[in-house]
């Protein structure tokens, strides 16, 4: 969330931003708004000023006077209610507006509206070239009898899948071997609640604009929200408190099942793993002191993190920089990180790495002291380390051989029990 004060003294910049990320905001209406409350807001704590002074006064007022002073101060109530019935539908709306109003991209952010606007940065590692007809992941999942997208679909519908036996451990190996890749980095590992309120799915800037993607569940009394992201629960950890600067960076990490319904999606990536309602993750999150050096700088350390598990696997991949219309709400900033798959001849996008300032902290109210004592919104941070099994895609596939077993690379082989190729059962 951007701070009215902002928005005011830089209409213009974030009209700009609404229109480059591609949302519809009516800035004019918010800074009307706006306008009123604070009018209203004014006159209520004149009118409460004067009720306090009224009562200061009051018992020593003579008792020929005193009935008139109380009927005076009874109709300063009543403005004050009147003012106040006013307000609230007003805040309503405000608020809501105000909830609505994306982040500034960052200088360096191209413009565009779509993926083809995006920018190649770097590429890592070659793609192989098979001297044999490789198999896509599905079909090398059933041959090895690792993968029933089939039964998967049955059992809960398009976008199902179940992983069995090898494909079991593999995943299994990917997100302990990353849990353990990232702590070794300074990281503090989690098991988090799979599920949040709503007002933290609010605060880390996935609602209101991705609500429909999530799934809601009851107790039959109250709602909360599947996760769709490891990213929600750690961001909002410190939700509502106030750090010492010396406890900054807080480095943050936790291995989740994550449900996404989706929707926005139908008809995309139907077939495979690429995209689906349930998948596990582990997500790295950085809460820092609020300093665009400072904030950069982490941005680049999450980055490199995801590279570096990437080459251990020995994956090609790609870097881009994603366009103003790509990135999201609440990002300042975003790169993806795409891993070669040979069944769609391309990369895809298996990681992204987003830096936010303090749109997700104002949002929480995470706030520190700063060395002048002064309190300050930090700065929030995240990126993929890995989500399974779409990196399955690119594992099998990229490590397949003619005799249809799968290469395990060194760095995995100790989480597999020392197996270094999967093959059929």
């Amino acid at each position: 969330m951007l701070d009215i004060e902002y928005i005011r003294q830089y209409s213009a910049l974030v009209r700009d931003a609404v229109r480059k990320k591609g949302f519809q905001v009516d800035i004019d209406r918010l800074l009307a708004l706006d306008a009123q409350r604070r009018e209203l807001l004014q006159k209520i704590e004149k009118l409460r000023h004067e009720q306090k002074e009224g009562s200061k006064v009051i018992t020593s007022v003579p008792s020929q006077e005193r009935a008139e002073t109380i009927r005076f101060m009874k109709k300063i109530d009543d403005r004050i209610s009147t003012f106040a019935t006013k307000l609230k539908p007003l805040l309503a709306e405000y608020d809501a507006l105000l909830l609505q109003v994306p982040n500034i991209p960052a200088k360096e952010v191209p413009e565009g509206h779509s993926s083809e606007q995006n920018v190649m940065l770097r590429t890592v590692g070659q793609p192989p070239r098979f001297s044999f007809e490789f198999l896509d992941h599905v079909k090398l999942g059933e041959y090895l009898d690792i993968i029933d997208v089939e039964r998967g679909v049955k059992l809960t519908g398009n976008r199902g899948y179940i992983l069995k036996n090898d494909a079991v451990r593999l995943e299994q190996a990917l997100l302990v071997y990353a849990l353990d890749f990232i702590a070794q980095r300074g990281f503090t590992i989690f098991t988090p609640p799979y599920m949040a309120q709503e007002r933290f799915f609010f605060g880390t800037g996935y609602f209101p604009w991705a609500k429909t993607e999530t799934f809601q569940v009851s107790d039959g009394k109250k709602f909360q929200h599947l996760i769709g992201s490891a990213e929600v629960p750690l961001t909002a950890y410190h939700a509502g408190e106030v750090l010492a600067i010396k406890e900054l960076p807080k480095y943050y990490a936790a291995s989740t099942p994550c449900f996404r319904t989706e929707v926005g999606s139908y008809g995309k990536d139907t077939k495979g793993l690429f995209r689906l309602r349930q998948f596990h993750k582990v997500e790295q999150v950085i809460l820092c002191e609020n300093s665009e050096e400072v904030s950069v700088h982490m941005f680049h350390f999450l980055l490199k993190n995801a590279e570096e598990f990437l080459q251990s696997l020995e994956l090609p991949y790609r870097v881009m920089r994603l366009c103003a219309g790509e990135i999201g709400a609440g990002q300042i900033e975003k790169y993806d990180i795409e891993t070669w798959m040979p069944s769609r001849n391309a990369y895809g996008e298996t990681h992204s790495c987003s830096r936010f300032h303090d749109f997700q902290t104002r949002r929480l109210h995470i706030r520190y002291k700063d060395s002048d004592g002064k309190l300050r919104f930090a700065h929030s941070l995240n990126n993929t380390l890995i989500a399974s099994p779409r990196i399955l895609i690119a594992f099998l596939e990229v490590h397949q051989q003619e005799d249809r077993t799968v290469r395990i690379p060194k760095a995995l082989q100790p989480y597999m029990h020392g197996k270094e190729y999967i093959g059929k059962l």
